[in-house]
């Protein structure tokens, strides 16, 4: 055989071998495909460090959905820029379903508001809401305050020298104190942290003298003595806390704030695949397992669809938006 026909003949068989394999590998890719959602493990991304509320939320969430789904729901914390690391994160992400986020509405629906970010609320899709809850006025030990009344006192006896952590700039804790100072006629030194967890731990630990949030991470230093609740920022008492009075009770009426937090998908993710979550979220959020967690962490089991969610949002982000305009809050 001359060398030119060899040549042939070696480029025949490598394009019929290509093409062989081609065929077996194609039912194998169409399978994996077609494989019904979810056929691999998936990462709730949460934009605040361990110990907070939106924390405290995916962990709850995360291991009854995983079990609903047959697949391992990792909690990924990505705090820091204000929830924006972990926005961002879920933006960029495949739209499969295997990334979804753990949303703080602070950071949803204020921070842009106050600073510029590299996600939109355009650039997620809701999913379903999770846990809802006003925030407690928080102290901690050794401050001289029980109620608010003495913390206003205390403060204006102390001008620009209490200080009260946030879980960062914009955040709804910060949005929060800025109210308070400006209702009460007190100024008060803003310390900005990477979300609760670390602010909480500097409360506890006399660096700070007070904070904002909502009752879970705080529940047990409260019961503790380590931390005093001297007041509610939602319309009503909690239950689990029945001795302390809402903000309005305690003569600041405008201080009404509380937060949601809701799961949400990137952008582009399937309805089949949102609906599938979001059934799954609803089963697991009307079990008495978790409303009765949530009642004991201060909260409640709030859910909302995806048009639900949506709608909340967009309302949320009006409300907040002329709140920051008229107080004309900043980061700082």
């Amino acid at each position: 055989m001359n060398p030119t026909r060899r040549r042939v003949t070696a480029v025949a068989i490598a394009a019929a071998s290509a093409a062989s394999a081609a065929a077996l590998l194609a039912p194998m890719q169409a399978a994996q495909a077609q494989a019904p959602y979810p056929n691999k493990p998936i990462t709730m991304l949460v934009g605040a460090a361990p110990g907070g509320t939106t924390d405290i939320a995916a962990r709850m969430l995360a291991e009854p959905l995983g079990k609903a789904l047959g697949q391992t729901v990792v909690v990924d914390n990505r705090s820091g820029a204000s929830g924006a690391l972990a926005a961002v994160a879920t933006k960029r992400a495949e739209p499969d379903g295997y990334t979804i986020l753990m949303q703080y509405s602070g950071y949803h629906v204020i921070t842009p508001h106050i600073q510029k970010a590299a996600w939109d609320l355009k650039d997620l899709r809701p999913v379903a809401n999770v846990l809802t809850a006003p925030q407690l006025i928080v102290v901690r030990e050794g401050v001289p305050v029980k109620n608010v009344a003495e913390l206003i006192a205390h403060a204006k006896k102390n001008p620009g020298k209490l200080s009260f952590a946030s879980s960062g700039n914009g955040s709804l804790q910060h949005v929060t104190g800025v109210m308070l100072e400006q209702q009460a006629g007190i100024q008060m030194i803003h310390v900005p942290y990477k979300g609760t967890g670390p602010a909480l731990q500097d409360l506890l630990g006399g660096q700070v003298d007070l904070t904002f949030g909502t009752p879970p991470p705080f529940m047990p230093f409260i019961a503790s003595g380590k931390l005093r609740a001297v007041a509610v920022t939602g319309k009503e008492r909690l239950s689990s806390l029945p001795d302390v009075p809402t903000a309005t009770q305690a003569g600041l009426p405008q201080l009404d704030a509380g937060s949601w937090f809701a799961v949400f998908a990137p952008a582009k993710t399937p309805q089949a695949v949102v609906d599938k979550l979001t059934a799954e979220i609803q089963k697991i959020m009307a079990t008495p397992e978790f409303k009765k967690k949530a009642a004991e962490l201060g909260a409640t089991a709030d859910y909302m669809n995806p048009q639900q969610l949506q709608a909340h949002s967009d309302a949320e982000f009006q409300r907040w938006g002329k709140v920051i305009g008229s107080a004309k809050i900043q980061a700082d």
